[in-house]
């Protein structure tokens, strides 16, 4: 088989993949229920024109991109072969897409997330992708907020109905017809002249203190302060 014919095969295998597993999570996530808390914090900043970055873990990024779909969202995905499927499918529901991460083409995504930023619009990342460790905060997103200007939002997803699946992440899909909890941290701005070790060693950990506390109540407890 040519180059030319086997691009193409992988080509309308990754379509036709992409296609049926994006039908099925918009099937499967439309029979559920959210619950959401701290939605003013969004509201006040990116609700009201302001562009902002949102900050969530791997594994709970299907319930969070599903909910804001067809909101005029940018993110962050690897330049994988499964980013490829993902992509094509939050690209169905209305993100724009920004390829790369900390491992490959991280440089270009950083310069294309503070451009996208400055034009206006929003960006999701997550800050432990594309290959963890699992909850744990990499800079970028914190350095690509800090250069456009605009401030942080972390957001957490939960359920007690849901499939968890095996690999680094333990990639959340909800039940159908489950109730998923989605929670809102206050917004964060990184000041200007914050240095780089300063974003690693002090805003990182304390991103990652608010998403916990997020991820506490959308896990079953009770306080979700952040």
């Amino acid at each position: 088989m040519s180059g030319t014919a086997w691009e193409r095969r992988k080509e309308l295998e990754t379509a036709a993949i992409s296609r049926a597993g994006g039908a099925v999570l918009s099937s499967l996530l439309a029979s559920t229920r959210f619950e959401v808390r701290g939605a003013e914090h969004y509201a006040s900043t990116w609700g009201a024109g302001q562009p902002v970055v949102f900050v969530l873990w791997h594994g709970r990024l299907l319930p969070c991109t599903y909910y804001h779909r067809q909101q005029r969202l940018a993110t962050l995905i690897s330049q994988h072969r499964d980013g490829e499927y993902i992509t094509r499918i939050v690209q169905r529901w209305g993100f724009e897409v920004v390829r790369g991460s900390s491992s490959r083409g991280g440089a270009a995504a950083l310069r294309q997330i503070v451009r996208t930023l400055r034009r206006g619009t929003a960006m999701a990342i997550t800050p432990d992708g594309p290959r963890g460790p699992r909850e744990v905060m990499k800079p970028g997103a914190l350095l690509a907020a800090q250069l456009a200007g605009v401030p942080v939002i972390p957001v957490a997803a939960g359920s007690a109905r849901a499939w968890w699946f095996g690999g680094w992440d333990r990639f959340l899909v909800p039940k159908p017809f489950a109730r998923i909890r989605l929670a809102y941290g206050a917004p964060l701005v990184i000041p200007r002249e914050a240095t780089e070790r300063e974003v690693v060693e002090e805003y990182c950990p304390d991103v990652e203190r608010r998403l916990g506390a997020l991820m506490h109540w959308v896990d079953g407890g009770e306080d979700g302060g952040a």
